[in-house]
């Protein structure tokens, strides 16, 4: 029987790398997806140990061309599972965040998962089997909160809202296809994300391991679960929030102003 096949986008460190390490020790070979190309020869060259074969794919996912380069991967390579980890975050207040990077988040947050996604769903419904993996971000839910500790993260946390809802959506969509597509949502975690953006990791609070958040993930992904949130005990929580959702467009699907708005 031949191998299953992954595609992971920001692959070369972080939530990617440990996604790439957990399905080769699951009997994947891979094809990695990052910018930068000396961090995924290494990155290639320590998974090839696990006897998996790999590819690699040097692309900025923001850029028109890197976008189409992964997307032909996703649309020729014959995928068993899709991870669409690379992400932007550039944190600091809307009004100062200059044009360029504004669009640098937004094309590589959603563009390029939408573009990934459509690409690798054709060869998956077709096979009748395949998984999607979308990484978005507990900041998801974050929008009507003011906490002072939180990073300003109107157009990061705004693109990962649109990750929960695009995976949730297309999760009805596919159903009794066999493709199953899960968005993970992490807090904060033990990557170079927040290096990057120029925090001070000792002043973080506690931060999960990168590879315990992917164990977390994959079991959901086998149980099925379309909303994987592996720090959360209580699902609970979340499915308050669906029925919430739920109760509020029944109460607001009318053909009239409010009551309230009338006087």
């Amino acid at each position: 029987m031949p191998r299953p096949l992954a595609l992971v986008t920001g692959a070369s460190s972080g939530i990617g790398a440990s996604y790439a390490d957990a399905l080769a020790a699951r009997g994947y070979d891979l094809i990695l997806v990052a910018r930068r190309a000396d961090r995924l020869r290494e990155a290639a060259d320590r998974l090839s140990k696990t006897g998996a074969k790999v590819d690699s794919i040097v692309a900025d996912l923001a850029s028109d061309a890197g976008q189409a380069a992964a997307a032909e991967a996703c649309r020729a390579r014959p995928l068993d599972m899709l991870v669409n980890n690379a992400g932007v975050a550039h944190y600091m207040p809307f009004v100062k965040l200059p044009p360029a990077k504004a669009d640098e988040i937004v094309r590589t947050n959603t563009l390029a998962v939408v573009a990934l996604t459509r690409a690798a769903l054709e060869g998956m419904v077709a096979r009748k089997r395949g998984a999607i993996v979308n990484v978005a971000s507990l900041l998801a839910f974050s929008g009507a909160m003011k906490a002072a500790q939180m990073p300003p993260r109107a157009t990061y946390a705004a693109t990962k809202a649109f990750m929960v809802a695009f995976t949730q959506l297309l999760a009805s969509e596919l159903e009794g296809t066999g493709v199953r597509v899960q968005v993970v949502c992490p807090g904060l975690v033990v990557s170079e994300f927040h290096t990057v953006q120029g925090m001070d990791p000792s002043k973080l609070p506690p931060r999960l391991p990168s590879e315990d958040l992917v164990k977390g993930s994959l079991a959901d992904l086998d149980a099925g679960g379309v909303v994987s949130i592996p720090t959360l005990e209580d699902v609970a929580a979340f499915d308050g929030i669906s029925a919430a959702q739920g109760a509020l467009l029944g109460q607001a699907l009318r053909a009239e102003l409010a009551p309230r708005l009338k006087r």
